[in-house]
């Protein structure tokens, strides 16, 4: 490669890195951030402190949409010319949302009614373009299959403070992988956020998700 050609090249980098939209998470969830940075993407964070409550009446995948849409709304403003994205997750049981448990009597009452049983992890999406006022909102949802700790794993397990933290009182990345038997669907979506649901979100407002990595593969 001539040396011109090679100052084009570099020309036509720097072009396309100038004009690449900043990537905001609306989270302070490590386990979100993990999972966009893995994928090759460098997010900025801004937590939005938006509250958790939803109307009564909804159902779990409606109450997860309007809280991730929230989350959102709550950034916007300090966020120009950026993709904001923000999410929420709840563990729906016989088709009541289950987020953190409150105390670790409840996380331990909360396992031990999962013990054998199946239940569905809701994530809502929400997407803004700050640049154009674009927006796309979705819900991805993996069925996740829960082992039969004893009594005495439960206890140990919720005194780790692992299930205080997280929705539905689990994580597959955790001290509590061992206690899941298998999931059915998107796993990155257990830990908070879906991958491949993003991707589309972002199709939608006309963002491909490999001009927003940071880091290309070698």
């Amino acid at each position: 490669m001539s040396a011109m050609s090679a100052m084009s090249a570099v020309s036509a980098v720097s072009a396309v890195s100038a004009v690449r939209p900043r990537l905001v998470l609306a989270s302070a969830s490590q386990a979100r951030l993990r999972l966009l940075q893995g994928a090759g993407l460098a997010p900025s964070v801004v937590v939005s402190g938006a509250g958790e409550g939803a109307p009564s009446g909804l159902t779990t995948v409606e109450v997860v949409g309007v809280i991730a849409a929230r989350k959102v709304a709550a950034v916007v403003a300090q966020c120009p010319e950026s993709l904001v994205v923000g999410c929420d997750s709840l563990l729906d049981v016989d088709g009541v949302g289950q987020g953190k448990p409150a105390s670790a009597r409840a996380a331990v009452e909360l396992w031990r009614s999962l013990r054998g049983r199946s239940a569905t992890l809701c994530t809502g999406h929400c997407l803004v373009d700050t640049r154009t006022g674009a927006s796309a909102n979705g819900v991805a949802t993996t069925v996740v299959r829960f082992g039969t700790p004893t009594d005495d794993e439960i206890s140990a397990y919720v005194a780790t403070g692992e299930p205080l933290a997280v929705a539905g009182g689990f994580t597959i990345e955790g001290f509590g992988a061992p206690f899941v038997e298998g999931i059915d669907g998107d796993p990155g979506n257990v830990l908070g956020l879906s991958l491949p649901l993003l991707r589309s979100m972002l199709a939608s407002v006309g963002v491909a998700i490999t001009d927003l990595w940071a880091a290309r593969p070698s």
